[in-house]
């Protein structure tokens, strides 16, 4: 059942591995006033990601259900993997866990794939890439998600994966220009890999691309990875 014509309101969160950030969306999946953001804890444990939660859902009023991005693998709610947090968060219940502190419907997925639902025009296939602490991937087919795509941890280039290649922590020791030119080259290896109609690049390092995008290739906002929660509830 489709709720948008509704008026159920969404908090949206997104967990990342620099911030927290919580967006509450109306029934059309428009925002309502501002998204608000905590540097994420450190270390990045269970415990300290629920507190942060808790503390920014209460300065964004009341809220019918909640939409979670977290970034690594979730299944039936429970999240299996989780790189660039503490690695308690493995098999952690995180819907759960948050439908009991926070009292509402809670659902949850990989932070990449609800960008992407963010993101997407719903036509053809539409590849979806976060640049960010680490290197997220959504895949979608006719608007339809194809879950548990982990291209992040996938070997790239000289024995490295596209997250050891592109990540935060590699942009940092490498600097700009080869770290733009590795992104050129996952772009082009890419393409044949997936034959997308539309890749899209999201996160807080599409700031630093600095070479002319080829075709079939747009970024999107940051916001975008809120603004998808409202997807989760469209059945």
């Amino acid at each position: 059942m489709t709720e948008t014509s509704s008026t159920l309101t969404t908090l949206a969160v997104d967990i990342g591995g620099s911030g927290v950030k919580v967006l509450l969306l109306d029934a059309a999946g428009q925002a309502i006033g501002d998204r608000t953001r905590i540097d994420t804890p450190q270390p990045a444990t269970p415990t300290a990601i629920m507190a942060a939660i808790l503390e920014l859902a209460a300065g964004q009023g009341n809220f019918d259900r909640v939409s979670v991005g977290f970034p690594g693998v979730v299944r039936q709610g429970i999240t299996k993997t989780a790189v660039n947090l503490d690695p308690s968060w493995i098999g952690f219940p995180l819907t759960d866990t948050l439908k009991h502190k926070l009292g509402k419907p809670v659902r949850t997925v990989n932070d990449a794939d609800m960008q992407g639902l963010g993101a997407i025009a719903g036509q053809g296939v539409e590849l979806v890439i976060t640049l960010g602490t680490g290197f997220g991937s959504g895949l979608f087919l006719e608007g339809r998600l194809v879950p548990n795509l982990e291209l992040g941890h996938h070997p790239f280039r000289k024995g490295q994966t596209y997250e050891e290649q592109l990540g935060r922590a590699a942009f940092d020791v490498i600097g700009k220009d080869k770290w733009n030119k590795r992104l050129q080259l996952a772009i082009a290896t890419l393409d044949p890999l997936f034959n997308y109609d539309m890749l899209y690049l999201g996160g807080g390092n599409t700031k630093k691309i600095a070479f002319e995008l080829p075709p079939q290739t747009q970024i999107v906002p940051n916001i975008s990875g809120l603004l998808g929660g409202i997807a989760l509830w469209q059945d």
